[in-house]
């Protein structure tokens, strides 16, 4: 007999983050000693008619809101056919953005490990079980952090000393205009100074640019120090494939684009149509791990490399199963704040600035499924909204 899944439940949650509160904007996460921000995510669990359930904690509530469209649909099926309820979710989201399949489809995939007894990687094609991570920073800020270039280069070395290979600023932004631009390009060549030779350096602006020439200046200064990439510049919101054609002309430092594209089709003809050099994926983002991997597909299909976006173990299964792939993303880390991802881990797993081992590695989770244990008590003990039970 087929698995069935009998039910599936949708928890809201909250968690608080030490020091760190927002910017002037009230957007951009920042070190603000004595703050405390309170962010929400999700807990799924997908029941069946077998010992296993399928978990999976991340989200948000636009995305859970989606969830509410296809979740009967789900109720009662295989939950291995995992393609075909891929496709019905993408046409049942057509109108929206998707944001609702990631989860869903990471806790099918965690069920299917489960039910197998295998990790998700080994279901995926293991290519490698360790791999590089870069350490990406908070966004600068005026509060004795991460506000001059100096500290930058700082933050950028003692990182180098832990192991790391790869640094990527998250800067200012362009807000103040030519004040915050000189500012950026300063932290660029402070970094480049003090550690270029010895680090892949990024850089991720976050779309805060303010115009297409702010894009083209900070981007040669990343073109005389040799950055490793150059990510969301500037306002287009990271979509506009002929304003990323045009500065890829302009410069040398190779674009890594997608990460606010929605939808594999898009992704694909960004790629085609020469408007980024590295393609963007994201198993929460993009449609889950079948989505991300198809995304995977694409970039390998066109000889590119595809970088996944922040930490997470369905992230580290991804890049587990793929050659065409470089850094894993160590996100949010700072000097003096922790990173943003929430406590919800009742083992060993975690994201913190200080994981990885000595040569910048980490590893990814080997138990079946997502190979993690959440920490049920903990998310419910801090519920904020009502338990959605799909049956």
């Amino acid at each position: 007999m087929a698995p069935e899944i009998t039910s599936i439940e949708s928890v809201e949650f909250s968690y608080p983050i030490e020091d760190v509160g927002t910017d002037q904007h009230g957007f951009n996460l920042v070190y603000e000693p004595g703050s405390v921000t309170e962010r929400k995510l999700f807990g799924l669990k997908i029941h069946t008619d077998e010992d296993s359930t399928g978990e999976y904690v991340g989200g948000n509530s636009p995305g859970a809101a989606q969830i509410n469209t296809f979740a009967n649909y789900l109720v009662g099926k295989n939950p291995l056919k995992r393609e075909k309820h891929w496709s019905e979710m993408k046409r049942a989201l057509r109108k929206y953005d998707r944001m609702g399949m990631g989860p869903i489809d990471i806790a099918l995939w965690d069920f299917a490990g489960k039910y197998h007894d295998a990790p998700i990687h080994e279901l995926l094609g293991t290519y490698r079980t360790k791999f590089p991570a870069y350490a990406s920073t908070y966004h600068g800020d005026e509060n004795g952090g991460l506000d001059t270039p100096e500290a930058f280069a700082d933050f950028a070395e003692e990182c180098l000393e832990l192991g790391y290979g790869a640094f990527k600023i998250h800067g200012w932004g362009g807000s103040e205009g030519s004040r915050d631009l000189d500012r950026e390009i300063a932290a660029v060549h402070a970094v480049g100074d003090r550690v270029g030779d010895e680090m892949d350096l990024m850089h991720d602006p976050a779309c805060e640019l303010e115009t297409f020439a702010d894009a083209l200046k900070l981007g040669r200064a990343l073109d005389e120090v040799g950055f490793f990439w150059y990510e969301d510049p500037y306002r287009d919101g990271g979509i506009s494939q002929h304003g990323h054609r045009k500065l890829r002309q302009a410069l040398d430092t190779p674009l890594l684009q997608t990460e606010h594209v929605r939808g594999l089709e898009p992704a694909t003809d960004f790629v085609a149509n020469e408007a980024t050099d590295f393609l963007r994926a994201d198993p929460e983002y993009d449609a889950g791990i079948t989505g991300a991997m198809k995304r995977a597909s694409v970039a390998e299909g066109f000889g590119l490399d595809v970088e996944f976006h922040a930490p997470g173990p369905a992230q580290r299964h991804c890049i587990a199963a793929i050659r065409n792939t470089n850094y894993y993303e160590m996100a949010l880390v700072h000097p003096d704040a922790p990173n943003t991802t929430a406590p919800i881990y009742a083992g060993e797993y975690e994201d913190q600035l200080e994981t990885v081992d000595g040569n910048g590695m980490v590893e990814v989770p080997d138990g079946p499924g997502l190979g993690v244990d959440y920490d049920w008590d903990y998310i419910e003990a801090n519920q904020t909204g009502s338990l959605h039970t799909y049956e």
